[in-house]
C-alpha cells in the first residue's frame, strides 16, 4: 500500500471543509510565500470546487488585501456577499437590506454577510474611498447592533483617518 503525501494542515478554514477543498485550501497556504501566483490559482481552484464554501472567499479577500492588490480583494468580497446571501435567502444589497439582526445572528451565512460587509468596508478604506466605506460602515451597524462582526474597529479605523486628514489641511 502506497502512502499519498498530503502537506501538514497549517490553516483551520472551519468544520465540515470538503476534502478537494481543503487540498487547494492547504496548499494555497503553502505556496502562498513561494509563489503568490500558484497560491491565487490554488485559491480559484478550491472556489470553483465547492462555490458555495463561504471560507473560500475569506481567503480569497484576505490572500488579496494582504497582497494589497485592492481591486480583486473588492472583487472577491462582492462575490463572498452574493453568495452568503444566496445561501442565506436574503438579498445581497446591504442598502436595501432589511432583514431583523437576529436573522442574520442565527445562520451561517448572515454571520459571513457581516463579516464579509465588515471586510468591503476595510478595503474601501485602504483604497482610499473614505465615504464608500462611511457608507458600507453606516448598513453594517444597521444590520449589526451588537457588533458582532466587530464593525466598530473599522469605524474607529475609519474616523481616525478623518481626523489626520482634518490636521493636515
Amino acid at each position: 500500500m502506497s502512502a499519498v503525501a498530503f502537506p501538514e494542515e497549517r490553516v483551520m478554514f472551519g468544520p465540515g471543509v470538503p476534502p478537494a477543498v481543503n487540498r487547494h485550501l492547504q496548499n494555497a497556504v503553502a505556496a502562498r510565500t513561494r509563489n503568490r501566483y500558484e497560491a491565487e490559482r490554488l485559491l480559484w481552484e478550491a472556489r470553483a470546487e465547492d462555490p458555495s464554501y463561504l471560507p473560500v472567499y475569506f481567503a480569497l479577500y484576505k490572500f488579496y488585501a494582504t497582497s494589497k492588490k485592492l481591486v480583486a480583494a473588492e472583487r472577491a468580497a462582492l462575490l463572498a456577499l452574493a453568495e452568503a446571501a444566496r445561501r442565506g435567502g436574503f438579498s445581497s444589497d446591504w442598502a436595501t437590506l432589511s432583514l431583523p439582526p437576529q436573522s442574520l445572528y442565527d445562520t451561517e451565512a448572515g454571520l459571513f454577510y457581516l463579516f464579509s460587509l465588515k471586510a468591503l468596508s476595510f478595503i474601501k478604506l485602504r483604497q482610499g474611498y473614505q465615504s464608500e466605506a462611511a457608507d458600507l460602515l453606516f448598513h453594517l451597524q444597521r444590520l449589526d447592533p451588537e457588533d458582532r462582526s466587530g464593525g466598530s474597529v473599522i469605524r474607529a479605523l475609519a474616523q481616525s483617518m478623518e481626523c489626520s486628514e482634518l490636521e493636515e489641511n
